[in-house]
């Protein structure tokens, strides 16, 4: 069966459901989402988006702070771009009635965090709970839009290629051109969508490693869909550990937030001695990768388990106001962080890499966009400043719906032509779901042993050889069986993981959130460039 639309937009981020509110002003809009609307990484964002909204705070000086942070990888003119943005879309999300806290003492301007890299408060919070306010409003609004359907509990497949459907593929500087997806519905059809613009909004990939602070729908679902188009991609090797999620049996992927260094929260180790001096200047207002580096060296060293963020010193009722949702949910695991410090240890959190863009969002597919965590924009470089990815979503969606509202004609009149229906084959139904959580679990363990926080020569050449036969089996599991929802993630988790090992054997040195010890310097003359790896460079 083929449906039809006019946008079809992957993921209910901030940056699809701001593109979708956008685009929803030109025509008929389709949101799929593998889960519930609000299961997304967007939700559980604790710090807020960062923007310069006070008087002593620059432009300028928000853009070196990028700059830094990305370690000579930042893409100057994107930075320049995002950084002037900010202010006006957080006044957007004012708006839409996003409830952004406000300063006490002047109830016109908002309270203003502050986050490790950043050299003044400049990040708009809801408390330590933003992400999840802005999730409510803007699903909200799109919910009572006419013009937007959004589809729960749907997985999308694969895209809908021009020369693959027996079409013309694009003239360059495109390779190709997106046409839609196959979509995976809850009762298991399959259907075609056909789409004059798709766009992926998919998120991270946090979960092809075995610790992460990402939620359950983060499976690099559109880096490995874009790349099996032919899609670009680049920049994997760079995957940022926060440095600090709850240690905890029970916990599952809970962290906590960098706002909680901004506001003097200290590391510390099993005997109380703070660390981070001996390893950074900066201390804990360092950036994520060398805070997520210095525990590793500490527990590498120590040979424990964790270390603890120590903010207990403040005045409990500050913590409690500041920080409630932290507060609560370390007392239900029998921690009260206004008494005692937390255990923490680091956790895959952001890609800072992804589906190659240009200023617009538009990927090497023509009709593809890519927008949030799944795209590599040229913002974040080699290490993601931290709240400049909200931020990002944001910028982008606009972006986008700028180009496709200047190029409305040439868009919107592309034809919506009849698709080849999907193909099970001699699938059978899969009976045995252990051959999924096997394949998940040898995945996760290899990235999470061989390709690190620390990574050498050594071990990604391992790591490497024992992906293949792994990949092998995922592959023969995908064309055996009907799909589910489970063996789609799974064949996406590992041509993500061989995305992210290719990408790391290629960068001899280290940046940023590449650290090999076999390389430890970074190579300027050799290596300040993106990293891009396409299908066919790969057969090369």
């Amino acid at each position: 069966m083929q449906k039809t639309t006019d946008f079809l937009v992957i993921g209910s981020g901030i940056s699809g459901l701001s593109l979708a509110l956008k685009a929803a002003r030109l025509g008929r809009v389709t949101m799929v989402t593998k889960k519930k609307s609000a299961d997304t990484a967007t939700n559980l964002a604790q710090g807020g988006v960062a923007a310069v909204l006070d008087p002593a705070d620059s432009f300028a000086a928000h853009v070196r702070d990028t700059i830094t942070s990305g370690a000579g990888l930042c893409h100057e003119d994107i930075v320049e771009m995002v950084v002037r943005r900010g202010p006006d879309l957080v006044r957007e999300l004012l708006s839409l009635g996003v409830g952004f806290q406000r300063d006490p003492e002047h109830p016109d301007r908002l309270d203003l965090g502050r986050e490790g890299g950043h050299s003044a408060r400049r990040v708009a919070h809801a408390m330590d709970k933003s992400g999840h306010e802005i999730e409510k409003c803007l699903l909200r609004a799109a919910q009572e839009h006419g013009n937007i359907t959004i589809l729960e509990n749907h997985t999308a497949i694969d895209l809908l290629i021009a020369s693959r459907a027996g079409l013309a593929p694009a003239k360059p500087p495109f390779t190709d051109r997106c046409l839609g997806a196959y979509i995976l519905e809850p009762g298991g059809e399959v259907v075609t969508v056909a789409a004059r613009v798709t766009v992926l909004c998919t998120g991270g990939g946090g979960k092809v490693y075995l610790y992460t602070t990402n939620p359950d729908i983060a499976t690099g679902d559109g880096v490995a869909m874009a790349f099996r188009a032919g899609a670009r991609v680049a920049n994997l090797e760079f995957v940022q550990f926060h440095p600090t999620c709850l240690f905890h049996p029970k916990a599952k992927n809970f962290l906590i937030s960098e706002a909680v260094r901004g506001e003097g929260g200290v590391l510390v180790d099993e005997e109380g001695n703070r660390f981070m001096d001996r390893y950074d200047h900066r201390g804990e207002l360092a950036t994520r990768d060398s805070v997520a580096r210095a525990i590793d060296s500490e527990l590498k060293a120590s040979g424990r388990d964790h270390v603890y963020l120590d903010i207990s010193f403040k005045p409990a009722d500050f913590i409690r106001k500041r920080f409630p949702h932290i507060y609560e949910t370390c007392l239900r695991f029998g921690i009260d962080i206004t008494r005692e410090p937390i255990p923490v240890v680091p956790a895959a959190h952001y890609m800072c890499g992804g589906v190659l863009t240009d200023r617009w969002g538009r990927t090497s597919l023509e009709n593809l966009f890519a927008l949030g965590e799944c795209a590599c924009t040229g913002l974040h470089g080699a290490n993601r400043l931290a709240s400049n990815s909200l931020l990002e979503g944001l910028v982008f969606a606009e972006q986008a719906c700028r180009w496709i509202t200047d190029n409305q004609e040439r868009v919107m009149g592309t034809e919506l032509k009849e698709l080849p229906p999907w193909d099970p084959g001699g699938a059978s139904r899969l009976t045995e779901c252990v051959l999924i959580s096997h394949n998940w679990d040898q995945i996760r363990r290899m990235m999470w042993n061989y390709v690190g926080i620390v990574r050498s020569n050594r071990r990604l050449e391992l790591v490497s050889r024992k992906l293949e036969p792994v990949k092998a089996e995922v592959e023969e599991h995908y064309r055996s069986f009907l799909l589910t929802p489970d063996l789609v993630e799974l064949r996406n988790i590992a041509i993500l993981a061989d995305l992210i090992i290719k990408s790391a054997m290629l960068r001899k040195e280290s940046r940023g959130l590449h650290y090999n010890i076999d390389h430890p310097e970074p190579d300027d003359a050799n290596w300040r460039r993106d990293t891009v790896l396409s299908r066919g460079s790969l057969a090369s």
